[in-house]
């Protein structure tokens, strides 16, 4: 049996605190690296007309590249109030309000009132939920067009400092855990709901994995 989420740890591990650090550097630097990256492989080009789902957006860099890049609306669906609070205020700034929609949750207890959308994006939330089959699974079922993901790289040393910060955890009696999951396996998830590798590249200590579903003949 598959463990299951901490539904409410992540209002307490991305409080206020760690939000608005968060929407201080990101204010201050953009968007992460590997954030862009992930950007540039889901909409190369241009985002013209595309609709996004976001999940676990953060404080919402990713939506805000590619809604400056020609997309339509986005929905960012986050487990974090402090986080979509974050996110709100920062859409609001940008004059991209009218064109981003919040929903508070957990997204695999939530998805069943989540539409499709053409670009959904997991940047950096894979990594922070336990059941990775159901959440890949569900994402990957509301993509249209493409599906990308931010996570740790596949290493030896990445698995062991995963550990080492999990041990943290349990010593500050946290219920938050960070997990490795096997690229394999979410590749297969992927491509089980009709999704074939389209790239993968590398930031530091992440992966960029997108895949793509092929056009209706």
């Amino acid at each position: 049996m598959r463990k299951a989420p901490c539904s409410c740890c992540y209002d307490k591990e991305f409080d206020e605190k760690t939000a608005v650090e968060h929407l201080r550097n990101y204010r201050k630097a953009g968007p992460p690296r590997a954030t862009r990256f992930l950007a540039d492989e889901l909409a190369p080009g241009t985002a013209d007309g595309l609709t996004i789902l976001d999940i676990g957006g953060g404080v919402g860099a990713l939506h805000h590249l590619l809604l400056e890049r020609g997309a339509t609306a986005a929905l960012d669906v986050d487990a974090s109030r402090p986080y979509l609070d974050a996110a709100r205020a920062e859409a609001e700034r940008l004059a991209l309000g009218d064109r981003v929609s919040f929903e508070y949750g957990d997204f695999v207890a939530i998805a069943d009132r989540v539409g499709p959308a053409d670009l959904v994006a997991l940047d950096r939330s894979v990594c922070c939920y336990p059941d990775m089959h159901s959440l890949v699974g569900l994402a990957a079922a509301r993509t249209r067009r493409r599906l990308g993901l931010v996570l740790p790289r596949d290493l030896a040393i990445v698995r062991f400092a995963i550990r080492v910060i999990n041990l943290f955890q349990w010593l500050r009696r946290s219920e938050f855990r960070v997990h490795a999951h096997d690229h394999r396996e979410i590749e297969r998830v992927a491509r089980e709901a009709g999704l074939d590798p389209v790239s993968k590249r590398t930031s530091g200590i992440w992966s960029i994995l997108v895949y793509g579903r092929p056009p209706q003949s």
